[in-house]
């Protein structure tokens, strides 16, 4: 048995001959006052491709991907997840060392060698808790990571939906374990629905369709003949990056369409790859002027952006809310395809290259994601685009905020090691401020006014101790910045926040080796730069790129406890890069000592 897509294999599986699945959809009756569902996990076996064997999988329901859950709001909603699963970890784990220029993840490149099966993986145990994935619901509810439950157990949780309308999903979240959990099928979409939404009369029924995209791997067997297995293949300290792609559980699907509008609610559910987004005509070419953006993670922005020809970003857990009008495409083929030159980054791609080509060296050999059919047929709806959608929808700016709110300071590094680390800083008095040579866990940021502030690492691994406490209901803003060299998708529990500002700095004083700064060499601001629109709405994940700051405002409203914040690459989350922080209500906080928070 190999497990590397490098061996050459003696199968191909021919795009876009099976039908697009649309996942079941269990809308909570709003005339129930006390509504309960129950979920149980369960393992299948189900086809991913027509001309595939059936793939071992872990299910909602023995749904891959689970239900859809459509709630409205103010619909106070128990679920009980059930750990029905008895089979053991479906897929092959595998690692593949580095070797000099590795790619990793080319599908056919037999000099690089055969990836190891990782001890210890077939045998773990189904050990399972799921997180609603932008809830705003209290800690004991939030799917903490060490609350997992085994076979025959299950865990209670209670969502109030007080939330605007905005497109949630739900995965599985147990320590250490996050990123084979969610590959081996445990995901699914949950819909929520408000006044404000309704009265937009968006495209809706048959006409509005979740769209889950995912990447995975397949094993083969020693002849090259696919064995139906998934294979989550890593390499050196890189994460997962697969070369077949997904949407609704289907490798490569196609989605017979009507010429009119549709609403897609698009998540990328990969473990860690980044997707640049383009629809494509016949010809090849990108199309403008028909996909329009009308939602973020966390609600609908105020008026439709038009998806720009450089695509739409989606990192790891990030949604689009998306219109699309193929009302002009009658009898065509439009290709839905990425152009993430690197997944790490999604850059737009370097000149002379055309969104649908593939990029094998950047880990792109396949950059088809699916197709959209159009029927021959008159438009028959008769839907116009709304030039407002969200009345309630507020850009904020740091002067909008409360005068009481709080910063933190974050900074996503490497230790000597490259073991990832989230590194919360706090402010060195200049007085105190270190001298001599590099000191571990000390590091000098100039910012765009020229003021150098020196910051000591007060903790970095999800063991360290709790250090960060927010006032429930207080406002804060987190200045993130990345040292690491690579693109984190970082997602804040609880909250939902916008960007204030994204600047380049110049990282190469940051001595990864002696983990700081020398004294009088600091990291220090280099631009402002512009934010992207797709990103002004509502986010509860943010791509923060190498070699930059992203200052975020959000409130800790509506909930308290004990919750997470952590990178969104799953492999990055299960090797450390996660945090924990408690929001307290403010009077139990003052009584405690614990206050004296104010806005800087």
């Amino acid at each position: 048995m190999t497990t590397t897509e490098e061996t050459p294999t003696t199968t191909a599986l021919a795009k876009f001959v099976d039908p697009l699945p649309i996942p079941r959809r269990l809308h909570v009756d709003r005339a129930d006052p006390a509504p309960r569902l129950t979920f149980r996990t369960v393992g299948v076996q189900a086809r991913l491709h027509s001309q595939l064997p059936p793939t071992p999988l872990w299910t909602y329901d023995g749904e891959f991907p689970g239900p859809v859950l459509d709630v409205h709001r103010g619909q106070r909603l128990h679920v009980t997840w059930e750990n029905g699963t008895t089979t053991s970890y479906p897929a092959v784990d595998a690692f593949l060392a580095d070797a000099p220029g590795n790619p990793s993840l080319a599908m056919n490149d037999p000099g690089i060698g055969l990836a190891q099966p990782v001890k210890g993986v077939a045998a773990l145990p189904a050990w399972h808790v799921t997180h609603l994935h932008g809830a705003v619901t209290g800690g004991d509810n939030d799917g903490w990571m060490e609350n997992a439950v085994l076979h025959g157990d299950a865990q209670l949780s209670e969502y109030p939906n007080d939330q605007p309308a905005m497109t949630l999903w739900y995965h599985d979240h147990a320590m250490n374990v996050t990123r084979l959990n969610v590959f081996a099928g445990l995901a699914g979409m949950y819909l929520l629905r408000d006044d404000e939404e309704e009265a937009l009369r968006l495209p809706g029924g048959d006409r509005e369709i979740p769209l889950i995209v995912c990447d995975r791997n397949l094993e083969t067997d020693a002849a090259g003949r696919f064995t139906g297995r998934l294979l989550h293949k890593t390499s050196g300290t890189l994460p997962f990056f697969g070369p077949y792609t997904l949407v609704n559980g289907r490798i490569w699907p196609a989605l017979e369409v009507a010429p009119g509008w549709y609403r897609f609610r698009v998540l990328n559910a990969s473990n860690a790859r980044t997707y640049r987004l383009h629809l494509l005509d016949e010809a090849g070419q990108v199309l403008t002027g028909t996909a329009w953006l009308i939602g973020t993670d966390s609600g609908l922005l105020g008026a439709p952006l038009p998806v720009p020809a450089d695509g739409l970003t989606l990192a790891p857990a990030e949604r689009a809310d998306l219109l699309v009008d193929f009302g002009p495409f009658r009898g065509q083929a439009l290709r839905l395809v990425n152009s993430a030159q690197a997944p790490f980054r999604g850059d737009p791609l370097p000149a002379g290259v055309r969104p649908g080509d593939p990029l094998p060296a950047n880990r792109l050999p396949e950059p088809d994601v699916m197709q959209f059919r159009v029927a021959d047929l008159p438009p028959t709806d008769g839907f116009r685009l709304p030039r407002t959608l969200s009345a309630s929808y507020v850009r904020l700016t740091h002067d909008r905020l409360p005068a009481d709110h709080m910063h933190r300071m974050l900074a996503l590094a490497a230790d000597a090691d490259g073991t990832l680390g989230l590194w919360e800083l706090g402010e060195v008095p200049a007085s105190e401020a270190p001298t001599g040579g590099v000191q571990d866990g000390i590091v000098q940021v100039t910012d765009q006014d020229g003021v150098t502030t020196t910051y000591r690492r007060l903790a970095r691994h999800f063991d360290d101790p709790l250090n960060w406490r927010a006032r429930q209901d207080g406002w804060e803003v987190w200045k993130v910045l990345n040292l690491s060299g690579i693109l984190h998708p970082v997602h804040i529990h609880l909250t939902r926040f916008q960007p204030l500002a994204i600047d380049g700095y110049d990282t190469e004083k940051f001595v990864q080796a002696q983990g700081g700064t020398a004294p009088g060499a600091p990291v220090a601001h280099l631009e402002s730069l512009p934010i992207d629109p797709s990103l002004t709405g509502w986010k509860d994940v943010m791509r923060v790129p190498p070699g930059t700051m992203v200052t975020l405002a959000g409130q800790f409203r509506g909930a308290s406890g004990r919750y997470m914040y952590h990178c969104h690459i799953l492999e990055h989350e299960d090797a450390g890069m996660m945090r924990q922080f408690a929001v307290m209500p403010g009077a139990v906080m003052d009584l405690g000592g614990m206050g004296g928070m104010s806005g800087m």
